[in-house]
């Protein structure tokens, strides 16, 4: 068993502090640029550099405000109805995943829509680096000692400092899951494929994968279990896969 002794701050410079947790979500979009900017001239979208740097930039602003929004409705509507000025501290934690996600679509979309590109040829390239830039946000939660695992007694437990006794390091289980996924869609990127069918892959993984995780994380504490021994990401992924489901027979059907 381990003890969880990570200082989250790499350097403090008075009030300025630099947080591993910022690096590791730095480094994830700026490995998004280049993976993205290799994949469109392999698959020949006509994007230019600045194009891809714009694509970045709307997504950044598409996944914050998603996963904000996302968050303070389903995650914690009570407190922020009586805390309405906490809504925008995204500092202090409180970020969706699914609310993220629902916002880079919408964001892409418009992009897709304003340079005349299919959303899913696009989408199809975007979800590699995504899964990359999720693993190193799960390392970023490891290194805030956040998002902890539940009580356990396994060889590889730890004691984090705000949590009673040792734990599951779920946020590494989440980034290997992550990783394994990014290896998967990396392997097959060049496979001949129906349009859409890499982008429901990557959600039909995900959420196959959060799931299976989610019995390891501790539950939010101010929603616990939803649905007998559900969780909210348990529930939100199931419905998460079984749209994956559907769009990939869609998409599989309609290009045989």
């Amino acid at each position: 068993m381990f003890i969880h002794n990570i200082d989250p701050v790499l350097l403090s410079v008075g009030p300025f502090e630099i947080r591993y947790y910022g690096l590791f979500f730095v480094l994830g979009f700026v490995l998004a640029y280049f993976i993205i900017n290799y994949l469109a001239k392999r698959k020949e979208l006509p994007l230019s550099k600045d194009d891809i740097a714009d694509l970045i930039l709307y997504v950044i602003v598409g996944v914050v405000l998603g996963a904000r929004i996302f968050y303070v409705f389903v995650y914690n509507l009570p407190f922020y109805l009586n805390n309405p000025s906490q809504i925008i501290a995204i500092w202090n934690g409180g970020l969706s995943f699914h609310g993220g996600l629902i916002g880079a679509v919408i964001v892409a979309l418009i992009f897709c829509k304003k340079k005349k590109i299919h959303f899913y040829e696009l989408a199809d390239i975007a979800v590699v680096p995504l899964a990359l830039g999720l693993a190193l946000g799960r390392l970023g939660n490891f290194t805030n000692g956040e998002l902890y695992g539940r009580i356990t007694n396994v060889p590889w437990a730890m004691k984090f400092q705000d949590a009673e006794g040792f734990r599951h390091p779920s946020q590494l289980y989440a980034s290997f899951k992550d990783l394994v996924i990014f290896f998967t869609l990396w392997v097959i990127k060049d496979k001949k494929m129906p349009k859409g069918f890499i982008f429901w892959l990557f959600v039909v993984m995900y959420s196959a994968f959060r799931f299976t995780v989610e019995f390891f994380r501790q539950p939010d504490e101010q929603l616990g279990f939803i649905i007998g021994f559900l969780s909210m990401g348990q529930i939100l992924s199931i419905i998460m896969f079984l749209v994956g489901v559907v769009f990939i027979y869609r998409v599989s059907r309609k290009n045989t």
